[in-house]
């Protein structure tokens, strides 16, 4: 099948190469001449695991082209799919300025029975409004909008689309429907189901979806302020609970609160919809209060831990592992806190570079143990594999002080412990060394001199 794809953001990349992947001719269209061109050169201008392989693949092979010339290109295609941007607004709901724009752009030169199928997050009700556009736009009634949400994780975007928990298509007509499983058919024939609803209950599961996880997020860091309080350890209730097949394990690991491009933006614009409908989601609403007070609250709890003035390194600046995308991630509501406080701020991430044009300020270094280095305070703030596998004995030798705050639970405590460091995770017992070498006998680690930043 011959599709579009408007948009060369994550979402929209992604998608083109995924589709095309599934043996469909795909051309990925955006204004943004520069990003065009460095993808038609085989530069990918963002980062997403697997990502730049597969889109040199298919380029190769022919089935993935780009392009400037999006009515051009639309003009023959049987499905285009929006992936536009879709941002908040000062109310918390979302602009859909970008895809009534591309609607309006678009919808004259489409062929009959072409389909508009709606990948950008939007507020339900958004495809039949579009459909609107596009019946005025062209002055009759042959072209159909459908919508078609992603479900999209960034670090495990082209696992989650090839091999999806489930496609959800929707469509107010048989022809769209039609389009959309054909398009996903080889997917289908993989085993994995296909939701086919209308576009309103579409528009309602992806936030639905998102605010739930959402939910679970926030839900497992209020039993992680519980546990410090009670001697409990949130990692074991988190796994007792999580083995409930109702529940589930995933997104039940107590962090700084959740950030990224989906979370924040749509639990804002699902709480704005319950509002301007008259059906509030007050769960919705507290947790968007909770999210925000949960990365204050970490910040004074390294304030109160660091000595006045000290040096705090902090480890992880994106908003999660695997992604360089820190949107709305806990370090930058954190590190500007710990700087107000007079604190010397030292950042490492091994994707730095959205980070470093927002922390200016802060000191950038090229490794980890070069942070730490003659820190008083280490704070891990995303969960990167190469954190979790820290020489903890290496970390102890540089550092000036010995607190280790784990605001991912992802290194092991009494190991902590037993290299000199007194460990701090979330939703567990702090160990200090003290308490270890005088429990088992270990002697005291050696301190060195700490390299230069």
């Amino acid at each position: 099948m011959k599709i579009v794809v408007v948009g060369a953001g994550y979402v929209g990349l992604t998608t083109s190469a995924c589709l095309a992947e599934l043996g469909h001719e795909v051309t990925c269209c955006d204004i943004d001449g520069q990003r065009i061109a460095a993808l038609q050169g085989g530069v990918v201008p963002i980062y997403e695991p697997g990502l730049p392989e597969l889109v040199a693949a298919q380029i190769e092979v022919g089935r993935l082209q780009f392009t400037t010339h999006t009515t051009k290109a639309a003009s023959t295609a049987d499905a285009v799919f929006l992936a536009v941007g879709t941002p908040s607004d000062e109310e918390g709901d979302i602009d859909l300025s970008f895809v009534d724009a591309a609607a309006r752009a678009i919808a004259p030169h489409l062929k009959r029975d072409a389909v508009i199928v709606l990948k950008s997050t939007v507020v339900t009700g958004t495809a039949r409004r579009v459909k609107g556009i596009v019946d005025t736009s062209r002055g009759r009634r042959d072209v159909a909008v459908a919508s078609n949400p992603e479900f999209l994780r960034e670090g495990s975007a082209i696992s989650d689309f090839m091999q999806a928990d489930r496609i959800v298509i929707g469509a107010d007509d048989a022809r769209s429907e039609a389009v959309l499983r054909e398009i996903y058919a080889p997917l289908e024939a993989r085993g994995i189901p296909v939701v086919a609803t209308q576009t309103v209950n579409a528009e309602l599961i992806k936030y639905a979806a998102n605010a739930l996880l959402a939910l679970k997020i926030g839900f497992i860091n209020d039993v992680a302020d519980l546990c410090e309080r009670v001697g409990g350890d949130v990692t074991a209730v988190a796994d007792g609970i999580g083995r409930d097949k109702r529940i589930g394990l995933s997104f039940l690991a107590a962090g700084p609160g959740f950030g990224g491009s989906c979370f924040p933006k749509d639990t804002r614009a699902f709480a704005s919809t319950g509002r301007r409908h008259g059906a509030p989601q007050p769960l919705i609403e507290t947790l968007i209060e909770q999210n925000e007070a949960r990365k204050l609250g970490l910040a004074t709890r390294i304030i109160d831990t660091a000595p006045r003035k000290g040096r705090v390194a902090i480890l992880g600046t994106s908003f999660k592992a695997n992604t360089d995308d820190v949107r709305e991630a806990a370090a930058l509501t954190i590190v500007p806190l710990l700087q107000q406080a007079g604190l010397s701020v030292h950042l490492h991430d091994p994707q730095p570079d959205g980070a470093k044009r927002l922390l200016q300020d802060a000191v950038w270094h090229d490794t980890a143990l070069s942070a730490a280095s003659d820190a008083d305070v280490v704070v891990i703030l995303t969960e990167w594999d190469e954190y979790r596998t820290l020489d903890l004995a290496d970390l102890a030798q540089v550092m000036r002080g010995r607190d280790l705050l784990d605001y991912r639970n992802i290194i092991d405590a009494e190991r902590a412990a037993a290299m000199g460091l007194n460990y701090q995770g979330l939703g567990r017992a702090p160990l200090a060394f003290e308490a270890t070498r005088r429990g088992q006998g270990i002697a005291a680690m050696p301190r060195v001199a700490a390299s230069p930043a």
